[in-house]
């Protein structure tokens, strides 16, 4: 007993090494199409759910997939509705681990095909010289270690199934609750789902275990195949996490769904492989009865994906999400320009507040490197694009031009931000470029033009004469920098960074300076001897 004990772990250990293999390899040897496919191919949650089902089913690993999908939509390149439709499909795609180990690893001598498999993947990584063709011969050792695992497995099961069943510990007594949780803990232990399943078809093909009872193990293992998202999705992004939950809860539908219908999903298992007369294989009619499952819980879950992902999208907010999404704009008001520009002024005054706080922090907090500040940028940026796209729908038709004229500074203003949200981490460029001993010595000047710009952004009213104090300041820190570069005091690649920064932070202070000049549309509209008065002024401004 303790012999086959051993024999079963030593089965499994291969078999997890040959995975390994076998996803590393075929992820290297066809990354570039694979996130060609998964990046560009998934526009539509179904094409997302295709993506995933085949690049699940090539790299044999649904972990990868996943973490693949996070990267994508936190880049931005990935909706999470879209993503949604990709984590559908990689449960899917998880199912030809089952086929494979039914269809191939059972129909004949599994070591008169893997040996030679092995020898040509080991062949051909040391041999060749291109990367890629290494890769393949990785991926094609990884596939014969699979069958020879697989192999090792089924002896040792088969060898264990008389000690296991005769002396009580395997038991159809259990129940499916905890065949349920076998298959639960299998694939948490070994964080593979495809371990686990080939544990229970070899199991259940040796004839330790029923039908029945495997077909519970399965849907164990589908759901303990969500415990590597999780685990690594605790201390990541809110879209990480949201991914996750969402991976977690189609994974307990889907479960459960299959429990409450096991009856008739086996009874059709049972039609079908009579129908390709395989009834005699238990680990091809839990192949199928994996495919169903799955496939039937994509097919239930696949319509709701929209609303499922606002459900998603309410979790794990960040202060910084929730400055990002608009409060008054209201697309009921849309058809009627005149209420809507309300709330297009609470929208400007919120977009205003939230960019001079961007900079004050850019101007004041110590340590701050462009990626803290990253999150707060993005949110302004969002509220920036939703109110442009907002005045862009509003009903031209209905608009008085007073109304068009106090909307279009709304949109200037909107430039004007946009740019200086963009160029803000050029504070910061500077801040750090003054802790150079290079340039010690204009430390007072860098000091002096740092409060110029602090008491520009807190002005609430423009300002020409702090604006052309700041056209000062910069002007003589420029000429400074220049003196000491020809004089070799400060070294090319510094200097030339600290002019950049110099002449990211001017555009910065100009383009906010013009933002000042925003007056909300409510007021100009109501000012019947000043409206002349304000255009003319912002007009002087122009982009």
């Amino acid at each position: 007993m303790i012999s086959s004990i051993f024999q079963i772990l030593g089965g499994l250990a291969l078999f997890m090494l040959a995975m390994e293999m076998m996803t590393n390899g075929l992820k290297n040897a066809a990354g570039s199409q694979l996130r060609h496919l998964l990046g560009h191919w998934t526009k539509t949650p179904l094409r997302g759910l295709a993506a995933g089902a085949i690049i699940t089913g090539i790299v044999q690993h649904s972990g990868a997939v996943t973490v693949a999908t996070i990267g994508f939509v936190n880049a931005g390149l990935l909706t999470l509705k879209h993503s949604l439709g990709v984590i559908f499909g990689s449960n899917i795609g998880t199912t030809m681990t089952g086929w494979l180990v039914s269809l191939v690893g059972f129909g004949f001598k599994i070591e008169a095909m893997a040996l030679p498999l092995l020898a040509a993947g080991v062949g051909l990584r040391m041999i060749s010289r291109v990367p890629r063709n290494q890769f393949l011969g990785e991926a094609l050792a990884g596939f014969a270690l699979f069958f020879l695992g697989l192999s090792i497995l089924k002896t040792a099961l088969e060898a264990a199934a008389g000690g296991f069943t005769g002396g009580g510990m395997i038991s159809s007594d259990y129940g499916l609750p905890m065949f349920l949780l076998i298959g639960l803990v299998a694939t948490i232990l070994t964080q593979s789902s495809s371990a686990s399943l080939a544990i229970v078809l070899t199991a259940a093909a040796g004839g330790l275990i029923s039908l029945h009872d495997a077909a519970a193990a399965v849907i164990g293992a589908n759901l303990g195949s969500t415990s590597t998202a999780a685990l690594s999705a605790i201390k990541a992004t809110a879209n990480a996490r949201r991914l996750a939950v969402g991976h977690i809860l189609f994974n307990l539908v889907t479960g459960a769904i299959a429990l409450l219908i096991m009856p008739l999903m086996l009874w059709t298992v049972a039609q079908v492989t009579d129908l390709l007369d395989l009834a005699s294989n238990p680990a091809v009619s839990l192949a199928i009865f994996h495919t169903l499952f799955n496939v039937l819980g994509a097919a239930v879950m696949l319509p709701f994906t929209a609303p499922f992902a606002r459900f998603l999208g309410r979790l794990f907010r960040s202060k910084e999400e929730d400055n990002a999404e608009p409060r008054y704009l209201d697309d009921t008001l849309i058809t009627t320009p005149e209420l809507a520009i309300g709330a297009v002024d609470q929208e400007m005054k919120r977009l205003i507040r939230h960019t001079r706080g961007l900079l004050r922090v850019c101007l004041d907090r110590e340590g701050l490197n462009e990626a803290q500040i990253g999150p707060k940028a993005d949110a302004i940026r969002s509220l920036n694009s939703a109110i442009t796209d907002y005045i862009g729908r509003l009903n031209a038709e209905k608009m008085q031009i007073s109304i068009v004229e106090a909307l279009a500074i709304s949109l200037r203003t909107c430039r004007y931000l946009s740019e200086a949200t963009m160029l803000a981490p050029q504070l910061l460029a500077m801040r750090r470029l003054c802790d150079r001993t290079e340039f010690a010595g204009l430390a007072s000047l860098h000091h002096q033009y740092l409060d110029i710009l602090r008491e520009l952004v807190v002005a609430e009213e423009p300002s020409p004469e702090l604006v052309g104090r700041a056209e000062q300041a910069y002007q003589d820190l420029k000429a400074q920098t220049l003196q000491l570069m020809v004089r070799h005091t400060s070294a090319a690649g510094p200097g030339g960074e600290m002019l950049d920064a110099l002449s990211g932070i001017r555009r910065m202070s100009d383009q906010w300076g013009k933002s000042l000049h925003w007056r909300s549309a409510t007021d100009y509209l109501n000012k019947e001897h000043g409206h002349d008065h304000d255009h003319d002024r912002f007009s002087e401004n122009p982009q």
